[in-house]
C-alpha cells in the first residue's frame, strides 16, 4: 500500500522510543464537541503539515528529549521526527481507570465520553527514520501499541473512541474498529480533494484519494464515520469545499467537522515560504491579521452553504475560532455587513456553532435542538 505524496522529497528524519509511556489523558478541546481524553502514541509525526502548530506547544521536558536525538528546532523540523511511546499494561490500565471514574457531570456536555486517538499526532503514520529496518520496526510498535490500548479500551472500560487519521495504514485495525459497535467513529482529515495543494501544505501525508478511500472502506465495513474538512486551505473557496463534501457524502459520515486554516504566530510566513517555493504566490491575507476574520468567516459560510446545498446541513458542525471570530473587536466589525440566510445576528450563529454537540451513533444528537443547519429546501 503506497503512502505519502509521490516524489516528495522526504530528507533526513530521526525516530526512536519516547521516555514516557503511553496514557489516556484528559484534553482541552474547547467548542469542537470531539472527545474528553485523548490517547497519542508518539511525540512528533512525519505527515509534516505546515499549518501544525502542535510543535510550537512542545514542553520543555519534549524539547530536551527531542534534542537528545539531534532534533534542535521542534518548530522547524516538524515532520522530520516521531518517537513512539512504549506501551506499559500497568501505566495504561491505571489511567484508563482515573479516566473511568471521572463522573459524567465532571466532563464536558460534548465530548461524549471519548478518547480520541489522537489529539496531537497522527495514530497510524508511518514511521521514518535514516535506517529502513528501524522504521519498519518502529512503524510495527506503533500499531501494536494502538492496538493493545484499543483492546484495553473495549474490555476494561465503557469510554467511546474516536480515531482522527490522514492515513490508510488505519485499515490494519478495520475489524478491531468494528468490535466497539457504537462506541467507536473513525474520521479522516480532508482538507482539500486538490493533490496539488495537498502536496505543498501536506507534503508527507496520504494523499486526498487514499483518504476518501480509508473512509468508503471503513463505510462499508460497517464502522460509522465522521470527516473533518479542516483546516481548509486559503485557496479553497465554495467549489472546492462542495466537491468535497460531495465526495465525503457517499460515505455517509454522521458529522462534518470544518474550520478554515488559522494564522498562528509563524505559521502564515512558514506556509508562504512553501507556497513560493512551489511558485505560487500566497493569498494576502495570510499575512494580515485584520483581514484573516472575514476570510475566515467566508469560508464557514462558505461551507455552510454547502452542506446545506449536498444535503448535509443537519451534519455540518463548523468551528469559529473562539479567540479571534468572538472577540469583541471582530463581533464589532462582523456586524456591519452581516447577512446570514436564517436571519439571526453573528452572534447568535457563534453561539450556534459553539453549542453544537456532534452526532454519536445510537444517539439522535442531530434531532435535540442544538444548532444544526438545516438542509436546503
Amino acid at each position: 500500500m503506497s503512502e505519502g505524496h509521490p516524489n516528495c522529497s522526504l530528507g533526513s528524519c530521526v525516530a526512536g522510543l519516547h521516555d514516557c509511556p503511553l496514557k489516556v489523558e484528559v484534553n482541552n478541546f474547547k467548542y469542537k464537541s470531539l472527545s474528553d481524553f485523548a490517547c497519542n502514541p508518539c511525540l512528533g509525526c512525519t505527515h509534516g503539515c505546515r499549518f501544525c502548530y502542535v510543535p510550537d506547544t512542545a514542553a520543555v521536558k519534549q524539547k530536551q528529549l527531542l534534542a537528545s536525538y539531534g532534533v534542535s528546532d521542534p518548530s522547524a523540523e516538524w515532520g522530520g521526527y516521531t518517537l513512539v511511546r512504549p506501551f506499559d499494561p500497568l501505566v495504561f490500565d491505571g489511567s484508563l481507570r482515573r479516566a473511568e471514574g471521572i463522573p459524567r457531570e465532571k466532563l464536558t456536555r460534548d465530548g461524549n465520553r471519548a478518547v480520541m486517538f489522537s489529539s496531537t499526532t497522527d495514530p497510524y503514520q508511518r514511521v521514518r527514520c535514516d535506517d529502513a529496518g528501524r522504521s519498519k520496526d518502529l512503524t510495527r510498535l506503533l500499531l501494536d501499541n494502538g492496538g493493545r490500548a484499543l483492546d484495553a479500551i473495549l474490555e476494561r472500560s465503557t469510554l467511546n473512541v474516536r480515531i482522527l487519521t490522514r492515513s490508510p495504514l488505519a485499515t490494519e485495525h478495520l475489524g478491531r474498529f468494528a468490535r466497539f459497535g457504537n462506541r467507536l467513529m473513525l474520521g479522516v482529515s480532508l482538507p482539500t480533494l486538490d493533490d496539488g495543494l495537498s502536496r505543498i501544505y501536506e507534503p508527507r501525508a496520504p494523499g486526498p484519494r487514499q483518504r476518501l478511500e480509508l473512509l468508503m472502506e471503513a463505510h462499508r465495513s460497517g464502522i460509522p464515520t465522521f470527516v473533518a474538512i479542516a483546516p481548509v486551505y486559503p485557496e479553497c473557496g465554495y467549489d472546492d469545499i462542495r466537491k468535497t463534501m460531495e465526495a465525503v457524502a457517499e460515505a455517509d459520515p454522521m458529522t462534518i467537522f470544518m474550520e478554515p486554516i488559522n494564522m498562528r504566530q509563524g505559521i502564515a510566513q512558514l506556509m508562504c515560504a512553501e507556497l513560493r517555493k512551489h511558485g505560487r504566490d500566497p493569498d494576502p491575507s495570510l499575512l494580515d491579521p485584520e483581514r484573516w476574520p472575514k476570510y475566515a468567516v467566508g469560508r464557514l459560510l462558505d461551507a455552510e452553504r454547502a452542506a446545506r446545498e449536498t444535503g448535509l446541513g443537519g451534519r455540518f458542525h463548523p468551528w469559529p475560532d473562539h479567540e479571534r471570530l468572538g472577540s469583541a473587536r471582530v463581533r464589532k466589525m462582523m456586524r456591519v455587513d452581516w447577512q446570514h440566510p436564517d436571519g439571526i445576528s453573528y452572534d447568535e450563529w457563534l453561539d450556534r456553532s459553539w453549542s453544537r454537540v456532534s452526532e454519536w451513533p445510537g444517539k439522535n444528537v442531530a434531532d435535540s435542538g442544538n444548532g444544526t443547519v438545516p438542509e436546503s429546501e
